[in-house]
This record gives structure tokens, sequence and C-alpha cells, in this order.
């Protein structure tokens, strides 16, 4: 860092501040996880200098031999780990992964079907704020009222009835299993594709620790981050037959250059991603989930669904008379990092919320297990049962910051 501290102290001191932020305390955001130093190394390298627009041995620049190996890495690596026939590393994030499949087999007025945002989907699968709101017919389907899990019956009674162009499956607040297999048979049923976004559960689809959706549904699109432990970036994988089309689709249908830099991160995060350390990882981090959320059932706190298949817990609030801003801001004085988060029959809007969000992959990562999953959960039912109560608060966050010293960001 003594190069940016020369140029530049402000941002400098900006990024201290931030390591210093994830050294002391406990991410519990779903979304994000802790990259290895040699997917850090990568990131900052002298391959973000190079333009590399097109695919390997089709440039339109010269000079690209080196970022080609990297990027065919990338590439055959990520088909490896998930035994894809077609794998396009260039999408810049999740949202631009589906964006492309989305191009290369919609168009405009189409209908996308999909889960509603509200209850666990995404923005990019057809919110009214989103690109996908306002260039598709969007029908949504939802969770079960009273079970809170998808009914694949209800979901394939609507496709019939909407009969989509592109069935979406995945979600980014769902806590259970999703059957890929039945949503392709949904889409084969009605003469639509389908589409799984495991962006949230990759690692756990790539390691077994849930189904795979790669050879299942039509595409399957996925972020580099969560739960793959890798940087901030976009995947596709699909049969070869669909390739040519999703790669015309992202280049130069949709993005100019490919981040070098990024690519090359990914190819480092998916040999990670191979070793069979990674299945033990991921088995870990669905087990703390599973042990927090028997702490937050047995402290009566309510949680959506009864419990969690995977790396995420959705816990309602509206019991303690709460909202999830609130939650959050809270748990945050405590060095506790949560995100409010939307339940189904939410009542309130996104930016308050009736719920709350906690994921164990980044904590996982810094090598806690289950007993520590229980005293974390015990210290944010103590917390949320009295949220005004700020000695509680203080004394937690002493101890949540002692407990993150044991627990170093990287170790080596």
């Amino acid at each position: 860092m003594s190069h940016l501290s020369d140029t530049d102290p402000v941002i400098a001191d900006i990024i201290e501040k931030e390591r210093i932020r994830q050294r002391d305390g406990l991410e519990l955001i779903a979304s994000e996880n802790l990259v290895s130093r040699a997917v850090l190394e990568a990131m900052g390298s002298i391959m973000t200098n190079k333009y590399a627009e097109g695919y390997p041995g089709k440039r339109y620049y010269g000079g690209c031999e080196f970022h080609d190996m990297a990027e065919n890495l990338a590439r055959d690596r990520l088909k490896e780990l998930f035994g894809a026939e077609h794998a396009n590393v260039q999408p810049h994030s999740g949202t631009q992964a589906n964006m492309a499949v989305y191009f290369a087999f919609m168009n405009l007025g189409d209908t996308l079907m999909s889960m509603k945002l509200s209850q666990g989907g995404h923005l990019s699968h057809g919110s009214p704020v989103s690109f996908t709101g306002k260039f598709y017919r969007v029908a949504q389907y939802g969770v079960d009222e009273k079970t809170e899990m998808l009914d694949y019956g209800v979901v394939g009674e609507m496709a019939k009835k909407e009969k989509p162009k592109i069935l979406v499956c995945g979600a980014s607040a769902y806590p259970r299993t999703i059957d890929f297999k039945a949503f392709q048979e949904i889409a084969d049923d009605v003469g639509a594709y389908c589409m799984a976004d495991i962006a949230h559960i990759a690692g756990l689809c790539a390691t077994g620790v849930h189904p795979n959706s790669v050879n299942v549904v039509n595409f399957t699109t996925t972020t580099t981050h969560k739960t793959l432990r890798g940087p901030r970036g976009g995947a596709i994988m699909c049969n070869a037959e669909y390739g040519p089309q999703v790669d015309k689709a992202v280049f130069p249908g949709m993005q100019g250059g490919p981040l070098m830099h990024t690519i090359t991160a990914k190819a480092v995060c998916f040999k990670e991603a191979l070793r069979p350390s990674f299945k033990d990882y991921n088995r870990q981090v669905v087990k703390n989930a599973r042990a927090m959320a028997e702490v937050f059932i047995d402290e009566g706190l309510r949680v959506v669904s009864g419990g969690t298949d995977n790396h995420l817990i959705l816990l309602d609030l509206t019991d303690l008379g709460i909202t999830g801003l609130e939650a959050e801001n809270v748990l945050g004085e405590a060095h506790i990092t949560v995100n409010k988060n939307t339940i189904p029959k939410e009542s309130r809007s996104p930016f308050v919320t009736s719920g709350l969000r906690v994921g164990t992959p980044a904590v996982t990562t810094r090598g806690m297990k289950e007993e520590q999953m229980r005293i974390i959960g015990e210290y944010i039912c103590t917390i949320l049962k009295d949220i005004n109560d700020s000695s509680a608060v203080k004394k937690i966050g002493e101890e949540v910051r002692e407990m993150a010293t044991k627990y170093p960001l990287y170790p080596e």
C-alpha cells in the first residue's frame, strides 16, 4: 500500500478503515464472502492494463496471447467444476449474465416468468425497476403461504397460463433447496427455456451440497463471489448448442472489453474451488447456517419456512415489533453486519422491511464452526429482543471484536 499511500493518502486511509471494519466485525450478509490472498493478488495484477475485446483466438487487439491463456483456463476450470459443456466467464456481474441469456433467447415484450422479489427473487428476474421489468412482460410466482416454500404444482399451472419464453428459477433470499429438474420439466411442458440463477448457492451446487443445475436446465448463470468465494463477477454455463448465441449476446451484444484482471482472478477462484477442501468448506457453511437457525428457533424468533437448507436464514421480525432497518442498524453497532430483507407477505417498504437476512459464508471462511454460530446467534437474539438496551449492545460489540481477533481475515 506504500505507493497508494504516497499517491492518494485519502483513499489509502479509506481502504485501511474498511480493512479494520472487516477485521474487527462479523460479516453475516449472505451475498458476501472473503476472497483468498491469491485472488486479491490476481485482481490487483498487471492484467488490468490490457484491452481484450473478443474471445480467445479471436481478439480485436494484438498482444492478447497471455490473456487468452488466462481466459481459457478460467473457462476450462469452470466447466470442470460444474460439468458444463460451455462456459462464458466475461459477464461483469450476475445481472449481466442474466441479461445476456435474455438478450440471446428473448425478444422485447416476450414473457419472462420468475420468483417475486419480495418473496426471495432478484431485481434482474423481472422487477419493475429493473431493465427486465421494462423490456419484457413479467409473470411472477411466489412461495406457499403456509409452508413459505415453493409449490411446483402452482408454478406449473401458472406457466401453462402465462406461457413464458424463459422460466427463471433461483433466488437471493430463499433458504430451501430448489428442485431444478422440476423447473426444467415445467419449462419443457410449456415450450419454454429454463434458466437457473445460482448466484447465491453456486459453491454449494459445485460441491454437491445442493443439487447442481448444470446439465439439468438449459442455462445456468452465477456470480463468482458469494459461496464460490471468488472475485465479484458473473459467468454463464450451458450446453454446447447454445454456446454461440450466449457468447454473441455477451460480446458484442452487451459488453465491450472484458475485465481481464477479474477473469484472471476467476481462474484462480475456480482452481481453489476444485480442491477437496472446498467441499468441506461448503458443507460447513450449511452446518453453520443450520446451527444458527436452531438458536433463533429455540429463542422464539420466527424463521421463515422454519429453517434452512443452504447458507442463509430469513428472519421475520414482526412479532418483535421492530423493522429490518432497525435491526440492521443496531446489530451494526455491535459489529455484526447483516441486511434488512423483505419476507413473504411483506407489508413494509424494501427500504424498511419486516425481515432480516443472515448468512454464514464469510464467517465460515474465517474458520468459525457450529459453536461460534450458536454464540453469534445468541448475540443476535439478545440484541433483537431489546434493541434499546445500549449497554448490552456495547458489551456484545466488545465480545464480537474479541471473537473476531481469534479468526483473522488472512492468518498467513
